[in-house]
């Protein structure tokens, strides 16, 4: 029998009857699940790749049971995969052979809005959509927002530092973050949810744990920045011939509409002329164009930031700097623009032979990038389908092909974004999938820096070992 401070038990053995003992002992009933309570929708991935069979489930639902689980788990060296909403894009919530799984899915208490701080204190297992609701409701809104809002967490938010359609003028989550609640791996309760302006009493540890993929902590409750709620809002679809026409179609609104401008989005037309017709919508543009862009403006007070928005789309039309263009005229016409740009990835999960890339290019080398990238697989499979969308604004590109060479192709396409200056992971994070490229991002110092860092807070590696990195 194992006992504390024994290394992790063989992939595939049941975990020990001692330390189950002990988790049963820390939980309330019906939070520790085994054998056949275990459900298979821990095992699902949304791309469909092997999960194994975890050795158990364990469903804190207080900050003091989640450091009860693993003061045991690291006692025993039992590993442990963390799992918020079961989202992630890179693999790191896939279960390992011996792993265990530590699931934030009762920690769910989201406390009142706070105005005068602008604040909201949620706990890990927090939907992004309940944040949002109760933002709205307070007359505030929060500044991230994602396709999978009704299922991904706080938690895991803060652990893959989630982006979304309005980085362009909120940040990432990030800048989201007031204070954090995390819990080391030893157990080791580390709370800093002051949320003060300023505070530089030493290190910033929160820091570390924001996108840190739950490999040094398990975050339990973060303190959350509101942000004013717009008065109002429109968004345009808009046709162009070209890259650098959008791009400069961004540099216009920009210099038209200021800081209203909140969210700008591209779409190849793989991707917009698939994702309509998976949705059986119409499409919103009778022009054909290679290039879509999604635009968003909101207005926070009555200066006229819908007419100038509107205004100068008219006057891009008007001078040929943009084929076609609709704008907006209700609510449910912002919605429906919205909901094809947001369903762009379950239609890529409908085809087959797909490989994404969620990559990050400085903006002024998107243009390039994305001429020689396409030549380069296209030289591996000229076939190759494009189905190219993403965060145009702030440089970030989900970079789908679909070819039968994907992995081979996407590995071209890898090599000619590092050399721009640009990331291999720009919101979707390393976990497993993108670890044999991590060095393309990270010099051989900052991921030995890494390596450091895990063993200094995670010295028996029991939290999402084999994530980013390996530690040996």
């Amino acid at each position: 029998m194992l006992g504390p401070g024994s290394n992790a038990p063989d992939a595939g053995d049941a975990a020990d009857p001692a330390l189950l003992e002990r988790l049963a002992s820390a939980l309330p009933r019906n939070a520790l699940l085994v054998g056949d309570a275990i459900d298979p929708r821990y095992q699902e991935d949304r791309r469909g790749r092997y999960s194994a069979r975890p050795r158990f489930i364990a469903r804190p639902g207080t900050t003091a049971e989640v450091a009860a689980c693993l003061a045991a788990c690291n006692a025993f060296g039992q590993t442990l995969v963390v799992h918020g909403g079961r989202t992630g894009l890179s693999g790191g919530h896939r279960i390992a052979d011996g792993e265990a799984v530590l699931s934030t899915e009762r920690l769910t208490l989201l406390g009142d809005v706070q105005p005068l701080t602008r604040t909201v204190l949620a706990s890990a297992g927090t939907p992004l959509q309940a944040v949002q609701e109760a933002a709205a409701a307070a007359g505030y809104q929060f500044g991230v927002d994602i396709g999978a809002r009704g299922t991904a967490t706080v938690g895991g938010n803060v652990a893959t530092n989630a982006g979304g359609i309005r980085v362009l003028r909120y940040g990432m989550f990030r800048a989201q973050v007031a204070g954090l609640e995390t819990v080391l791996a030893d157990g080791t309760v580390l709370s800093a949810l002051r949320g003060l302006d300023k505070d530089n009493a030493g290190y910033d540890l929160n820091q570390l744990f924001i996108g840190s993929e739950g490999t040094l902590g398990v975050v339990t409750r973060a303190l959350l920045r509101l942000h004013p709620k717009p008065l109002d809002e429109a968004n345009a679809f808009v046709a162009l011939s070209s890259v650098g026409a959008a791009l400069a179609l961004l540099e216009r609104l920009r210099a038209d509409v200021g800081s209203g401008l909140s969210a700008f989005e591209i779409m190849l037309p793989q991707a917009y002329e698939g994702v309509t017709g998976f949705l059986g919508m119409p499409l919103p543009l009778a022009a054909r164009a290679p290039f879509y862009v999604l635009a968003e403006v909101q207005a926070f007070r009555d200066d006229q930031t819908i007419e100038r928005f509107s205004q100068s789309l008219m006057e891009a039309l008007d001078e040929g700097k943009a084929q076609d263009a609709v704008v907006s005229q209700s609510s449910r016409e912002f919605q429906a623009l919205w909901t094809m740009r947001d369903s762009c990835a379950d239609y890529v999960r409908t085809r087959d032979h797909i490989m994404g890339g969620d990559l990050s290019v400085p903006i002024h080398h998107v243009e390039a990038v994305l001429a020689a990238s396409q030549a380069a697989v296209r030289r591996i499979d000229p076939d190759t389908e494009f189905i190219v969308f993403g965060h145009l604004g702030d440089g970030n590109l989900h970079y789908v092909i679909r070819t039968p060479k994907a992995r081979e192709a996407m590995v071209a396409v890898y090599a000619l974004v590092a050399e721009s200056g640009g990331s291999i992971a720009a919101e979707h994070g390393i976990g497993i999938d993108k670890k044999p490229w991590l060095h393309l991002s990270r010099s051989a110092a900052e991921i030995n820096t890494m390596r450091r860092l895990k063993a200094a807070l995670d010295p028996n590696a029991i939290l999402n070992r084999g994530r980013i990195f390996d530690t040996a």
